[in-house]
C-alpha cells in the first residue's frame, strides 16, 4: 500500500510544486485540507500515514483516530500546537524545521523595528488617505536592542543590528557564554535588558516558562518610548497590558506578527496608529517556504525508507 500524506499547512508547496512532486515520485499520495477544524481532521485522519501541519492543533483525539499515523511534520519551528506527550505515547514521530526559516523571520523582525521607528507604514497610510503631513520618528542606529532568546533567529537579528551600530543585549537562561563572533553582544538578566532596551524583540518558543513572560510588571520596567517586537508566539506577551501601555503613550509602538485572535483587546490593538499587526508571516518568503517544505517532504521519505528523519522532537 502506498503511503498517504495529509497536508493541513497553508504554506506547504505554496511557492513551488517541487515538495509535492518529490513525495509523489516516491510513491506517496498527497491530499490537502488547509487549516481544518479538528472534526474535519478526525473524519479523515485514519487513512493517512503522515501529516504536514502548520498552526492547526494536532490533539490526542486526532492521534487516537490516526491509527496509521507514523509521523507529524511541523511546517515551521514551534510545536506548541502538537500534543507531544500523546505522540510519544502512540509512537508517532514529530519533527520540525529549525533554522531553515531563521533569516526570513530575522528580516521581518528587523523590518518591523525600522518601520515602527521611522513610522513608515503609518505615514504611508496617511498619504493614501490624502494627508501628506509627515510623521516624526526616531533613529535606529546607535540605539540599544534587547533580544529575548538567543537561538538561531535571535543571533541573526543581532547580526543585522550590528550593521546599524546598535548596542545589543541578550537574555537567554540556557546560554552562559557566547562564541567570539558575538563578542559585540552582552548577555544580561531579563530585568537589565528590559530597563535598557530601546527596542525589545522576542525569539523564544511558547512554553510553560515563557507564557506571560512579558506582562504588566515587565513592560513597566521598560523605557518610556521603547518598542516591542513579537514574531514568536502569542501568549508570551500579555496583550491587555501591552494595549494599556501603548494607548497611554508609554510605549512608542509594537510590531506583532502574532496575536491572540480571541483576545478582548485584539481589535483595539489593531486600531492603534503605533501598532503593526501581521498574520504570522515570519517565514513567508519564497525561499524560506520552499526550504521548509522540502525538509518536511524529505523527512517523510526518510521514514518511508526506514531512515531517521531530521529534527526529531519525539
Amino acid at each position: 500500500m502506498p503511503w498517504k500524506v495529509l497536508v493541513t499547512s497553508r504554506s506547504f508547496g505554496k511557492v513551488s510544486d517541487e515538495p509535492v512532486n518529490i513525495l509523489r515520485e516516491n510513491g506517496v499520495e498527497v491530499d490537502f485540507l488547509t487549516e481544518p477544524k479538528e472534526e474535519e481532521v478526525l473524519n479523515v485522519i485514519a487513512a493517512y500515514d503522515a501529516i504536514i501541519v502548520g498552526n492547526d492543533k494536532i490533539t490526542r483525539r486526532i492521534m487516537e483516530k490516526g491509527r496509521n499515523l507514523k509521523i507529524i511534520c511541523k511546517h515551521g519551528v514551534g510545536v506548541d500546537n502538537i500534543d507531544l506527550e500523546s505522540a510519544k505515547e502512540f509512537g508517532i514521530r514529530v519533527t520540525n524545521v529549525p533554522s531553515t526559516n531563521s533569516d526570513a523571520v530575522a528580516d521581518l523582525a528587523f523590518g518591523l523595528i525600522i518601520d515602527l521607528a521611522r513610522r513608515i507604514s503609518a505615514t504611508a497610510q496617511r498619504v493614501k488617505n490624502g494627508n501628506w503631513e509627515p510623521l516624526v520618528g526616531v533613529d535606529v542606529h546607535h540605539k540599544t536592542l534587547g533580544i529575548i532568546g538567543f537561538g538561531a533567529i535571535g543571533r541573526r537579528v543581532a547580526r543585522r543590528a550590528r550593521g546599524f551600530d546598535m548596542s545589543v543585549l541578550a537574555y537567554d537562561p540556557y546560554i552562559d557564554e557566547l562564541p567570539d563572533e558575538f563578542s559585540f553582544v552582552r548577555l544580561v538578566s531579563l530585568e537589565d535588558l528590559l530597563r535598557n532596551a530601546d527596542f525589545l524583540t522576542i525569539h523564544v518558543p511558547l512554553t510553560d516558562q515563557t507564557r506571560g513572560l512579558i506582562g504588566d510588571r515587565e513592560i513597566a520596567m521598560m523605557k518610556r518610548g521603547s518598542f516591542i517586537i513579537n514574531t514568536a508566539r502569542e501568549g508570551i506577551v500579555d496583550e491587555t497590558a501591552l494595549y494599556r501601555y501603548l494607548k497611554d503613550g508609554y510605549l512608542g509602538g509594537a510590531g506583532l506578527d502574532v496575536i491572540d485572535k480571541n483576545s478582548p483587546v485584539k481589535d483595539l490593538l489593531i486600531s492603534l496608529d503605533n501598532v503593526i499587526v501581521l498574520p504570522h508571516i515570519g517565514m513567508y518568503s519564497r525561499e524560506a517556504i520552499n526550504s521548509v517544505s522540502m525538509v518536511c517532504a524529505r523527512n517523510i521519505i526518510k521514514l518511508l525508507n526506514r531512515e531517521t528523519p531530521d529534527n526529531i522532537i519525539v
